[in-house]
């Protein structure tokens, strides 16, 4: 007779590992980004997202009532342009 031990824990971390995957993935497709994705796509703080972003006129950026949105493709492509340029200087 064959016998099989299921580890409960371990199916549950896998199970829950791939749940976060997927949302992540779902996340990426998001258009509009709020001040807080925004901070977690650029891993900076929001202080350093005004400072360095904000002061600029040509971020993309739209504001709704008192709510900052932010488009995420026009973003990637600001901030690919910006490194660009940020490397030229260093």
């Amino acid at each position: 007779m064959i016998e099989i031990k299921v580890d409960d824990e371990h199916f549950k971390k896998i199970y829950l590992d791939e749940v976060q995957k997927r949302l992540d993935k779902f996340e990426l497709q998001v258009l509009l980004l709020d001040s807080k994705q925004l901070c977690k796509m650029l891993s900076l703080s929001w202080p350093t997202v005004e400072k360095i972003f904000l002061s600029d006129p040509n971020f993309p950026r739209m504001r709704v009532g008192s709510k900052w949105l932010f488009n995420r493709r026009e973003v990637q492509t600001y901030i690919d342009q910006w490194s660009i340029q940020t490397r030229r200087y260093d």
